[in-house]
């Protein structure tokens, strides 16, 4: 499976970006994560393809929101009221074949494809 992202940019605090991820084929979830300049790669959000069950990060809940086109075999991120700390780059994940429970999901081994990352600026 083949990842793209796309989508990120400048933008100032408060405002919004939205990321787009197209897989080239059936995933049972994807995810992005975020590396900031220093820091280790950090989990942002998932969602699983079939039954579309979600887990956020605390530091994200209520201002990002993923979603999925089932018929595109694409996934979106949009971020909203972005803060400077939002400034990463950020990577598309897609795991393939059994199901995990939820609270695995974070773990960047448990997805076997990225894509190339796009980098998001806030700036305050």
């Amino acid at each position: 499976v083949q990842l793209q992202a796309f989508g990120g940019g400048l933008v100032q605090a408060g405002g919004s970006l939205r990321l787009s991820c197209a897989a080239s084929g059936r995933t049972y979830a994807m995810g992005w994560f975020r590396q900031a300049p220093g820091k280790e790669r950090e989990f942002v959000t998932v969602i699983t393809w079939n039954s579309g069950n979600i887990l956020y990060s605390g530091s994200v809940k209520g201002r990002f929101t993923i979603s999925r086109d089932n018929a595109k075999n694409t996934v979106y991120l949009q971020m909203n009221s972005l803060k400077p700390e939002d400034t990463a780059v950020y990577y598309c994940a897609a795991r393939i074949g059994t199901a995990q429970p939820m609270d695995y999901m974070p773990s960047p081994g448990m997805y076997g494809y990225w894509g190339q990352g796009t980098l998001v600026t806030v700036s305050s």
